[in-house]
């Protein structure tokens, strides 16, 4: 008799603390943690936090990349904080790259609102590799964590929107995390095998000489 009495009041518990507010808009003047924004007082929420016109501007794909991402997480949409969504736009010029990449904190979903895009993510304990060309109205997901990439295959630009399960999903690319650094050459050459003039070769095409 004791132990169901003790599950309902954890039960009551735990669903009046996750109602306690109907919302935690973020107050973007107040350092960003790991459980995000600290929220906004209610009197100074209004209805434009809890709307963005972002994502209708085509990105600017004129880099080196060919890519745009528009993101729209909680320090440019205020309403998503501690929901645990976000959503963002992604332009791909023709032959544009999504290189490999994480999200440390969210896993991902992507619908191609328009041309083609090849897509694929690589498992963790056995590496394998999970790969699909996608086209107008397909979605694809990503698990949390694992190594993905994306690329334009068509003759036409690309857009896609994509999603993620966290207000501010983290990001981390590959190549950059490996060649847009002070990491010396030598360290880089010894852990990818790589040899001194691909490094180098890597690191001038994405702006570090080191």
């Amino acid at each position: 008799m004791f132990l169901p009495i003790l599950f309902t009041i954890s039960l009551l518990f735990s669903s009046s603390h996750a109602s306690v507010l109907d919302f935690c808009v973020a107050d973007a003047s107040l350092p960003d943690g790991p459980a995000g924004f600290s929220c906004k007082k209610p009197a100074k929420v209004t209805i434009d936090d809890f709307v963005n016109h972002a994502l209708g501007i085509p990105g600017n794909t004129s880099n080196l990349l060919k890519i745009a991402v528009t993101p729209a997480f909680a320090p440019q949409f205020p309403g998503i904080n501690g929901l645990g969504i976000s959503i963002a736009r992604l332009d791909l010029a023709v032959d544009g790259v999504g290189p490999i990449h994480t999200h440390p904190g969210g896993s991902e979903i992507v619908f191609v609102v328009e041309g083609t895009i090849c897509a694929g993510f690589i498992s963790s304990s056995a590496n394998t590799v999970y790969l699909k060309t996608l086209y107008k109205g397909d979605v694809m997901v990503f698990p949390q964590g694992l190594l993905h990439f994306g690329f334009n295959s068509g003759k036409t630009p690309a857009l896609a929107i994509i999603s993620f399960n966290s207000p501010n999903p983290g990001l981390q690319l590959l190549d950059f995390a490996l060649f847009a650094n002070n990491l010396p050459s030598e360290i880089v050459e010894k852990v990818t095998f790589l040899d001194d003039a691909q490094v180098k070769k890597l690191k001038a095409v994405l702006g570090d000489t080191s």
